[in-house]
């Protein structure tokens, strides 16, 4: 099994580069994956998201990655329109208000638009730092993942134990069951009719009651259901959507069996059989 929830974090420095990059996983029905990049970066983003969809199979995944770069070549070309149109608006102004100072170079520098700042950026340099460390830190994702799949599928199967145990010893008291239905059919008959008892009556009586309060085909379901279960769980590494529907199955034939029961040692198993599903239900919904 495969828990849905992990962290994971590295970062690298270079001489001209920082990078970082932190993975968060959390719950989800399907696979949902956020890429925060920096928007100079954002051509990068189907990149990683290839590479996470083929690590990860279900939940919701947020990767942040932060850029940092030391000595990068900066051109700063001064837009001579914008300062011409700034000094000619200042100017007139100025007249306006009788004030005869003129516009400075450390006003004019700190106007809007001015200076434009132009970054010679290599992205093709900056993936191959960051591809790595990426994969570095999805390779720590995925394990955190796995070491919590594996707890978590320990103690699915412990309660699944505490299931099959319930359902044996329910099975042992459906022949209880059984009997304790021919007697009481008997018993009211011969309250009601005495002597004159027809047996075939008693016999069809018998059936019908059995048909609708006997538990051997849901203890036979449910049986099935279990077995499913486990094999699933060994032959599958993300078993989560199967696993959820067999629950469901199991759910039920569990409340037809509370359903039916008629003797309190039954109905005991049930509330520890559903307690149990309760829990496993609960542990799935971090399964992949």
């Amino acid at each position: 099994m495969i828990s849905m929830t992990g962290y994971a974090y590295c970062e690298k420095s270079t001489e001209n580069l920082s990078v970082s990059v932190e993975i968060k996983g959390y719950n989800s029905r399907y696979l949902e994956i956020y890429v925060n990049l920096p928007s100079w970066l954002s051509t990068m983003e189907m990149k990683i998201r290839s590479l996470v969809s083929s690590a990860c199979g279900r939940g919701k995944i947020e990767i942040y990655a932060h850029v940092h770069e030391h000595n990068i070549p900066v051109k700063i070309d001064v837009n001579r329109n914008a300062v011409r149109a700034y000094y000619d608006a200042i100017t007139v102004l100025n007249d306006e208000l009788g004030i005869k100072e003129k516009p400075n170079l450390s006003l004019m520098l700190g106007m809007e638009g001015i200076l434009e700042i132009e970054k010679n950026r290599d992205d093709e340099r900056c993936w191959k730092e960051m591809e790595p460390l990426l994969q570095e830190a999805l390779k720590t994702f995925c394990g955190e993942r796995e070491r919590e799949g594996k707890h978590t599928e320990e103690d699915i199967l412990k309660h699944l134990e505490i299931i099959e145990n319930s359902v044996k010893t329910t099975a042992a008291f459906a022949p209880v069951i059984e009997i304790s239905i021919k007697e009481n059919i008997k018993s009211r008959f011969n309250e009601l009719l005495g002597s004159q008892v027809d047996e075939n009556r008693v016999l069809s009586e018998t059936a019908l009651l059995l048909l609708k309060y006997t538990i051997s085909e849901e203890i036979s379901r449910l049986n099935s259901h279990l077995g499913e279960f486990k094999a699933e769980v060994r032959k599958n590494t993300r078993p989560g959507k199967k696993l959820d529907f067999l629950c469901q199955e199991i759910n039920r034939e569990i409340n037809t069996i509370g359903s039916k029961s008629a003797i309190i040692e039954v109905s005991t198993e049930v509330v520890r059989m559903k307690e149990a599903l309760e829990n496993i239900r609960e542990q799935l919904r971090n399964v992949e």
